[in-house]
């Protein structure tokens, strides 16, 4: 009797299990999960490119989350090729080069409003890319900007940290020295990956022509 009884469920369970069997193999696997989101840096929107006359392109990840007004500002005068042909008209040893100023001299910039202060906890580390201003006045950023050869933690919250160099940081440290240098090196054009510019041909534009021969370049180190 007992044998009797279970019989029948026996044989239905055998048969789910025959229907399991027979059912397409995505129908049994369980949903994926959800891809992470995106780390919004990673966009080409936010890399810019700095082709320089030293020979090569360098690679700057810019940093809209702490930055949004300077990242603009460079986007807007690097699409309209505000920086082709400026010279890095401030270069320290050990310190920094400084360039962005259609006069050459330090004193100009564009024709667009000063920007407020964006100082935030990032440090400048080398290869940072931080706005130049005017003496003490910390809203007075505009054009003009800076990279750094090495870290400068004094400049910590008192200039605005918008970027970092994340390739060509070879083509930065071999730019002339000088205040501003006898021959000083220039950006050839600056743009943004997004765009799809590409780089000049340093050999052909012989864009090294009639410059001192480069100080040595800085090892590249790991921060």
């Amino acid at each position: 009797m007992t044998a009797t009884f279970f019989a029948p469920l026996r044989l239905a369970m055998i048969a789910m299990f025959a229907l399991l069997a027979t059912l397409p193999a995505a129908a049994q696997t369980p949903a994926a999960s959800p891809a992470p989101a995106a780390d919004p840096r990673l966009n080409l929107e936010n890399v810019l490119f700095l082709d320089l006359s030293t020979g090569g392109r360098v690679s700057i990840l810019l940093y809209p989350e702490t930055a949004p007004a300077h990242v603009e500002r460079m986007k807007t005068l690097a699409r309209q090729g505000f920086y082709d042909g400026i010279i890095f008209h401030r270069v320290i040893d050990g310190f920094m080069a400084q360039t962005g100023d259609p006069k050459g001299d330090g004193t100009g910039g564009s024709d667009l409003p000063d920007l407020k202060a964006e100082f935030s906890s990032l440090p400048h580390l080398r290869g940072t890319l931080s706005a130049a201003r005017e003496g003490s006045s910390v809203d007075s950023a505009n054009s003009q900007f800076f990279i750094t050869f090495m870290p400068r933690f004094d400049l910590d919250r008192k200039y605005t940290v918008f970027g970092r160099v994340f390739g060509g940081m070879n083509f930065v440290d071999a730019i002339a020295r000088g205040v501003p240098a006898p021959n000083p090196d220039r950006i050839v054009q600056a743009s943004i990956a997004a765009d799809g510019k590409a780089a000049p041909d340093f050999a052909s534009a012989n864009i090294r022509a009639n410059r001192p021969a480069d100080p040595q370049p800085l090892p590249i180190t790991a921060e």
